[in-house]
């Protein structure tokens, strides 16, 4: 196999958990989610730009969707969790980007959110922004992605399959070392008899040591522990916001299984979010007295098992899809290049 020719990490004989991924393995099994990227590489110096998740395919500002956040080490800006904490609930498309980018993003979002029709009196308005450091392969200052892109990035989400590896949000991240990037993956679950989904997308960009199903990956020393991931969980159960932050919670247990440094310089964020119609937060549900029918506590239980999964998989898919990208370090100011995992070396590990 040829190291180009990137496959996820199902396809190197490695399974994770024991709960069956969706018919995607991916965050839009759950129906209505929808993912897009802009991907940014011009040159030696320019390796960025934006992912997008966005809970539905209607007003999400008129419709909007209940969600839980959580934070494990702070080091990181992530753009609306205040309120979402607060609240519970989510109200534009999610953006992940880089570092300096996240005013760029909010204001997107906000020129994105403002023109949609019915929005017209719109004075307030929650952009929800998430971000990594991409500066050992990208020349961060460089003003990119622009609101331009980045609203390309909304406005072409779509269903379906998702792009992994070095793309969007992932262009210029690194993991343990080797090229990071954006991973996905799905669970279902049987709760009371019914099918639950619950789906994962991170971007990648931290340190440690990799752990690959609970073995080691050694191809040379690499000392690389600081560094953030964003978590982004979507599921069709219905939750509310509380069990939402629950969920949240337990992506750190698949982050932690990968080897994760979760170190001083680390930034590790999750969101969690229910596209469930029981409990979208509707303007006539928000006007007064409103009844949500959602699982209880003692219900829940798959679900964190599942997220635990998904996320650890998420992560191994980002790594396996990326390819090695020579950049720009912005700290050094000179060019760099990250390797990409050895798809050939995992093979071998689990022979």
């Amino acid at each position: 196999m040829s190291e180009e020719q990137r496959v996820r990490v199902r396809g190197l004989g490695v399974e994770i958990g024991r709960y069956e991924p969706g018919p995607l393995n991916a965050i839009t099994d759950i129906e209505g989610v929808r993912v897009g990227h802009v991907t940014c590489v011009e040159g030696d110096r320019v390796r960025t730009g934006a992912t997008v998740i966005i809970p539905h395919g209607g007003n999400v500002f008129a419709d909007k969707v209940p969600a839980g956040f959580a934070v494990y080490n702070g080091f990181g800006k992530f753009a609306g969790s205040t309120q979402i904490i607060e609240l519970g609930e989510i109200e534009t498309p999610i953006v992940l980007t880089n570092t300096l980018a996240v005013g760029r993003a909010i204001e997107a979002v906000n020129q994105h959110v403002l023109q949609i029709p019915g929005n017209h009196k719109i004075v307030s308005l929650n952009a929800v922004v998430g971000e990594t450091n991409d500066g050992r392969l990208n020349d961060i200052r460089g003003a990119r992605p622009t609101i331009d892109e980045i609203r390309l990035a909304i406005e072409t989400a779509h269903s379906g399959p998702v792009e992994e590896g070095a793309v969007g949000a992932g262009t210029g991240t690194v993991a343990f070392g080797l090229k990071g990037g954006i991973g996905t993956s799905s669970r279902q679950v049987n709760i009371l008899g019914n099918t639950y989904v619950a789906g994962v997308l991170v971007q990648s960009n931290y340190g440690g040591t990799l752990a690959i199903a609970g073995r080691t990956y050694h191809t040379e020393p690499i000392a690389d522990k600081d560094g953030s991931i964003v978590i982004i969980v979507a599921t069709d159960a219905p939750l509310c916001s509380r069990n939402l932050t629950r969920l949240a919670q337990r992506c750190f247990g698949g982050l932690a299984k990968t080897g994760a440094a979760l170190s001083n310089g680390s930034g590790d964020y999750a969101l969690a979010l229910s596209t469930a119609e029981p409990v979208r937060r509707t303007a006539e549900r928000r006007r007064g007295l409103a009844t949500y029918a959602c699982l209880s506590n003692e219900a829940v239980s798959p679900l964190f098992e599942a997220v635990i999964e998904a996320t650890e998989e998420a992560i191994l898919n980002s790594l396996t899809m990326a390819k090695t990208t020579k950049g720009f370090n912005a700290v050094t100011g000179r060019n760099s290049t990250v390797p990409a995992i050895s798809l050939e070396y995992v093979k071998r590990l689990f022979a």
